[in-house]
């Protein structure tokens, strides 16, 4: 009774403080006088950090205010007799039903009691920036970690906008983990430098390490998953996917110990190397519980249909090459395998498949949920032949060979469709000639009214057909349109792009994140600044066509974490627009634009508690500043950046 009535307290609680005119601003260190039972007093929510519920796990996020707080929880025992305090036990396990990061952060600014148990009961932590937080700080503000996410270089690294030795070396975060979280579980890396070293690191000092997930990192060799395969003895999930890495063989897929058997996820789909399809066979026929299973494009057909003869428990596949030419045989074995894959609802890899083959995983496609067909350039034909087979369909990927035929294929067979994405085959063929247009987003518009996911590559668009789609889909939390040709009008009437994007954010209440593209004139941000009130990330390029632009968004996106611009008019004025803004938020980054370093010296000057780097081009105007990121920190200037990075704050 005493566990029910703890929680039905705690949901009040729960909506209270979303309801609270000051829930946006519940964020902030204890006083030390405060009790341990006693609410936060109104006079003190006023000097809070403004991004209290915006940022996951906002107490070690980039949203900042641990540093007060920077000291162990300590549990103290409660007084059976103390009406009004949980007993220690019953408020972690009310907390443990918490998947929210925004209520559990919440929930932690209660009073002291309520931000010990927090502390105690949480498992995992996410890190959105390496340098927000040092890892000491994270260890004494949660004692208990088992798994860890982690990201590191901006998103722009991606696009070989950021120096390779940049930083985000993982090392010093494993060094702490190791004496304060020996029992970790899980590690997820995102555009982190890993070394074999801290490869091997990983694998010798945590006994109990089950999952590792490397995406986009850089820095390690297939040496240091040998180390990995040799050492974690509990290893359940390998997932290793679009990274830097120096590829020695596939010796290393032999590493794992001939008893070995607990993988349950198993991703190697971007190494280049050959595998030996014999110790993968092995491996995949003595790991029961696999359930995850992505290969190279060095599998062949052959070896794909004994892997899925050996495990037809799999959820999710990614298929390795499906180019090689079959004998009717061969084509009956692998649509037999594929059969019997009762719970696969995930498919992607399929590099360069053709028609024929493609039509032998048509057996497992009734369950799909998601198809990820962006490494295959399909044509619409063949587009139109698969989808009728996927019936249960939620996410697709496609490349823009399907051209819009292919896209009036998706809308007719897909009506439970919730994320598209469509990327260029070859961003740089300007003449390719069944590239999609706006007709074939307007068409899987109408075909899929559940859709609020989009990613769009194409080479011309219009402001009716968006407004159209968006018309059609008024649910879109992401929408990203990328018109490849930088500055391109609607191409119908020559007009700018303003009145599509004005559509989006004016119909599309719930938009989380959205990327513009086009000839946009700073129509476009008013119209942002006025309507995208739950945004939180904004992509710009090519657009804008002074300050004003940038400042309408400052101003009136109250919900903004994350700012990416690059080739946009914007100078030291729109970069100064967001002084009030910038605590709250992640992070912005500008790149080519009009900033100057004087701009930054002043940002740095005025907002303390914020890392501004400058990324200086060789030869560039020593005035100019070619590539900024802003971030909040609680750990201060970091200390590894390499000559080409200058933390402003510090000149």
């Amino acid at each position: 009774h005493l566990f029910i009535h703890s929680i039905s307290i705690f949901q009040a609680v729960l909506i209270i403080l979303h309801l609270s005119p000051f829930g946006s601003l519940l964020f902030s260190p204890f006083s030390s006088h405060l009790s341990s039972s006693s609410p936060i007093p109104h006079r003190e929510r006023e000097s809070f950090d403004s991004e209290s519920l915006l940022s996951p796990f906002p107490q070690i996020s980039s949203s900042g205010g641990i540093s007060a707080m920077d000291r162990s929880p300590k549990r103290r025992s409660i007084s059976p007799d103390d009406a009004t305090r949980f007993p220690d036990e019953v408020l972690e396990r009310v907390l443990a039903l918490l998947d929210s990061p925004k209520d559990r952060s919440a929930v932690s600014l209660v009073c002291r009691d309520w931000y010990s148990a927090e502390s105690w009961s949480r498992r995992h932590v996410f890190i959105g920036n390496c340098y927000s937080v040092s890892p000491e700080i994270v260890a004494r503000r949660f004692p208990r970690i088992r798994s860890v996410t982690l990201k590191g270089k901006p998103r722009f690294s991606d696009f070989n906008l950021v120096p390779d030795n940049w930083g985000a070396d993982v090392h010093s975060w494993l060094l702490v983990f190791a004496s304060e979280y020996p029992f970790l579980e899980e590690l997820r890396l995102k555009r982190m430098r890993v070394t074999d070293e801290s490869l091997e690191f990983l694998a010798l000092n945590f006994p109990n390490f089950r999952a590792l997930s490397l995406l986009s990192c850089d820095g390690f060799s297939t040496g240091g998953l040998a180390s990995v395969a040799t050492h974690c003895k509990n290893l359940t999930e390998l997932d290793i996917q679009e990274n830097g890495i120096d590829d020695f063989g596939g010796e290393w897929l032999s590493c794992f110990p001939d008893n070995f058997n607990t993988l349950e996820v198993l991703n190697f789909s971007h190494l280049n190397t050959d595998v030996n399809p014999d110790v993968l066979e092995r491996l995949v026929s003595r790991c029961r519980s696999l359930k995850v299973l992505k290969v190279n494009r060095s599998i062949s057909l052959d070896c794909l249909q004994r892997l899925l003869v050996s495990a037809p428990q799999l959820t999710e596949l990614g298929a390795g090459s499906f180019s090689q030419e079959l004998t009717p045989r061969q084509h009956a074995d692998l649509e037999h395998a594929f059969g019997l894959c009762k719970n696969l609802s995930v498919l992607t890899g399929l590099w360069e498949a053709t028609a024929m083959n493609l039509s032998a995983v048509y057996p497992a496609c009734s369950r799909l949920s998601f198809l990820n067909l962006s490494y295959t350039a399909l044509q619409s034909q063949e587009l139109a032949s698969l989808l009728p087979h996927c019936p249960c369909l939620r996410r697709l990927w496609v490349l823009d060979s399907v051209g819009d035929k292919g896209l009036e294929a998706v809308g007719a067979n897909c009506p439970s469709l919730e994320e598209i994405r469509v990327f260029p085959a070859d961003p740089f063929d300007e003449d390719m000639i069944n590239a999609v247009t706006e007709s074939g987003i307007v068409a899987v518009s109408q075909g899929c009214p559940k859709l609020h996911y989009i990613l769009y590559f194409c080479r011309q668009m219009t402001n009716a057909a968006v407004a159209t789609v968006v018309r059609n889909c008024p649910d879109f939390t992401h929408f990203r349109l990328c018109i490849m040709n930088p500055g391109q009008p609607d191409h119908t009437t020559n007009q700018p792009m303003d009145e599509a994007f004005g559509s989006v954010v004016k119909t599309c209440k719930k938009l989380q994140r959205l990327s513009v593209s086009g000839l946009l004139t700073d129509l476009t941000f008013k119209y942002i600044g006025k309507y995208a009130k739950n945004m939180e990330t904004l992509s710009v390029a090519f657009a804008g066509s002074s300050d004003l632009g940038m400042q309408y968004v400052m101003e009136g996106c109250s919900k903004l974490r994350k700012l990416e611009i690059r080739d946009c008019p914007f100078g030291n004025a729109a970069l100064l627009s967001g002084l009030e803004k910038y605590e709250s938020m992640r992070s912005l980054w500008m790149s080519a634009c009009n900033v100057t370093m004087n701009g930054c010296r002043v940002l740095a000057r005025e907002m303390p508690r914020l890392n501004v780097e400058v990324m200086k081009e060789e030869g560039s105007d020593d005035c100019k500043a070619d590539k900024v990121y802003v971030y909040r920190t609680v750990a201060g200037p970091r200390r590894d950046a390499p000559p080409s990075v200058l933390t402003v704050s510090s000149l």
